[in-house]
């Protein structure tokens, strides 16, 4: 994430100062340094109002104003804020101010009486940071998008591929990573049974060699499992299956589809 020289003298910048000479005097001081939209007020009652409308990405504040002091003015803006950020730098010509403005929310402090040097230094340090953090709350949310996007995309995909192995297959089946079934389309419990006597007569060594499978993680393809029903007929199913994973990576089960071959007579 980059930005240009130009951007910091582009970004937005409001003076608050209820004394006029003091905002005379910031306003030619930044215009002289190439800033482009400096903005100013004399009521600190417009701060939040003003912030709310111009998305300031810098407010120059004055502590000690009539009315409505620079604390109340943080405090406003804190609670109205859509953002955590708060892009504040406070006048004091107290010094024990100091930390309470900073625990109020500001981002750096200018002593009064100004040092020239200091106050464009310390305001173009501040408008980079402000413009570092503005990059990446774009970022976050770009990449929150393309999330969304890419997850909508997926269930999607998910939807479409549940449709296309219900039409290949007799049944589609999910499990979670202890083997229980958790989405079944189609009569897979009635062909494998509800337990009890009902699953009695399978081939103990193919559904042995499917359980290894399974614990190891291993895809499978046209896995043919049989049994033989009480009257002898004997039923064969053939399963495909694959482990599924999050996007960390970690194992939450199986999936696979199934289909029932015709049953015949030992």
């Amino acid at each position: 994430m980059t930005f240009h020289a130009s951007d910091i003298f582009n970004a937005s910048i409001l003076i608050v100062d209820d004394q006029q000479s003091s905002v005379q005097l910031l306003e030619q001081l930044l215009r002289e340094a190439g800033y482009a939209q400096v903005f100013s007020t004399l009521n600190s009652r417009e701060v939040c109002a003003l912030h709310r409308m111009n998305d300031y990405d810098l407010i120059l504040l004055d502590l000690q104003m009539p009315d409505m002091d620079g604390f109340e003015v943080m405090a406003t803006l804190r609670t109205s804020e859509s953002e955590s950020y708060l892009p504040v730098i406070v006048f004091t010509a107290q010094p024990g101010h100091k930390v309470r403005a900073l625990q109020c929310g500001a981002k750096d402090f200018i002593s009064k009486p100004f040092d020239l040097i200091e106050v464009k230094t310390r305001i173009h340090n501040m408008l980079e940071v402000r413009l570092l953090y503005k990059e990446l709350k774009n970022y976050n949310a770009l990449l929150e998008r393309t999330v969304q996007e890419r997850t909508a995309e997926l269930r999607e995909s998910e939807a479409r591929f549940r449709c296309l192995t219900e039409l290949a297959a007799d049944w589609y089946w999910e499990q979670d990573e202890a083997g229980n079934f958790t989405k079944v389309t189609g009569p897979v419990l009635e062909m494998l049974g509800n337990g009890g006597e009902a699953m009695s007569g399978w081939d103990e060594t193919a559904r042995a060699e499917l359980k290894a499978r399974i614990a190891a993680r291993q895809p499978f393809l046209d896995f043919v499992l049989s049994r033989v029903n009480r009257d002898g007929s004997q039923q064969r199913y053939q399963v495909s299956g694959e482990p599924m994973f999050n996007r960390f990576c970690g194992y939450i089960g199986y999936r696979g589809v199934g289909v029932e071959r015709m049953s015949s007579m030992t």
